[in-house]
């Protein structure tokens, strides 16, 4: 398997699929608590370094590490924020460059919100670009990612940059997408909604047959849970979802009106399988659900840096240096090479 390092690691989205993807974690950065004891709760074996990312050294993974990754938090470019950018406290952005110039990983994942393609912040997100290229990197590819193409039943787009050392050959392209055949959501919940006996489930399931909004997720201070602003539950009702809260069961038989979601029905929207724990608190499970990377795109994503990895292993192998210094080319006859037999 190769390897990775990834910080501001939330509720282990973006682990689960990278590791689905074929990475081993070397170590998960995280800075909450909350966080961190998801995260070992469901993976006893990851590495959990539960601590500000600003005091995580990447010195001694020098040169060991195959992919360094993160989604570094999003309110200082999302539009439900102030948009403050490179001013909000919370930009992660220079540890992440910090942290690519001391372990000089062979590549770079970043996730963010769309709002960091907005003109303005265009001086902004080229400087990041150019900073890579400075540490050692080809052009950055970076590219508006939507889930609902990637078997994902919600819109959530998400800029991805992806930067690929100069000494490897870059052969990275973002996956393809599946827009012929989409997931929706009736069918993704469709059981759920129907653990109760729900006479109504069939009626529901029909008309919640589309995509989702974006989940999401707020901040400790956003309050109690519920899917979003006035426009994101206009939506969620169009697909027979009431969105001012979050339930704790599914509807009971004789249940009349639109269901609410239970942080399970989110989780499974975003892509988390059943089995995955976000504790016992509802506020604080839609938290961590609303924020995370959905599992699947970043499977899709981190197959295609394997891609990569998996050509330079295979070049790396196709021609031998003898000790008399004669490079022969893996299976080729040396006499076509003109060397004796």
């Amino acid at each position: 398997m190769y390897t990775s390092i990834e910080i501001c690691a939330g509720a282990g989205g973006q682990a689960l699929g990278l590791e689905h993807a074929g990475f081993s974690h070397i170590a998960l950065v995280e800075y909450e608590q909350e966080y961190c004891n998801c995260l070992k709760s469901n993976r006893p074996e990851w590495n959990v370094i539960c601590q500000d990312v600003h005091n995580f050294s990447g010195i001694p993974y020098a040169n060991q590490i195959d992919l360094l990754a993160g989604g570094v938090p999003c309110p200082p470019f999302s539009v439900a924020g102030k948009q403050l950018g490179a001013k909000d406290e919370r930009d992660l952005f220079p540890q992440m460059l910090r942290l690519v110039k001391e372990i000089k990983p062979r590549i770079v994942m970043i996730e963010n919100v769309r709002g960091l393609l907005d003109v303005k912040f265009d001086a902004y997100r080229n400087k990041i670009l150019k900073k890579l290229k400075q540490l050692g990197y080809n052009t950055p590819h970076i590219q508006l990612v939507n889930a609902s193409d990637y078997g994902v039943p919600q819109l959530r787009p998400r800029v991805i940059i992806i930067a690929v050392r100069k000494d490897l050959h870059d052969i990275f392209e973002f996956p393809e997408t599946n827009t012929q055949s989409p997931i929706y959501v009736g069918d993704t919940l469709y059981d759920l909604m129907a653990a109760n006996g729900w006479k109504e489930v069939e009626n529901w399931k029909s008309g919640a047959n589309k995509i989702a909004p974006t989940i999401v997720g707020g901040s400790k201070k956003h309050g109690g849970p519920d899917l979003g602003p006035t426009r994101a539950k206009k939506a969620w009702a169009e697909l027979g979802v009431d969105g001012m809260g979050i339930a704790n069961d599914a509807p009971e038989p004789d249940f009349k009106g639109m269901p609410r979601l239970t942080p399970r029905m989110l989780a499974r929207i975003q892509g988390f399988p059943d089995s995955w724990n976000f504790g016992k608190w509802k506020t604080a499970a839609c938290r961590m659900i609303g924020n995370a990377f959905p599992p699947p795109v970043a499977t899709k994503i981190g197959l295609q840096i394997i891609k990569v990895l998996e050509n330079e292993r295979i070049h790396s192998r196709s021609t031998e240096i003898l000790p008399q210094g004669i490079t022969i080319q893996r299976g080729i006859d040396c006499r076509q090479q003109g060397y004796p037999k």
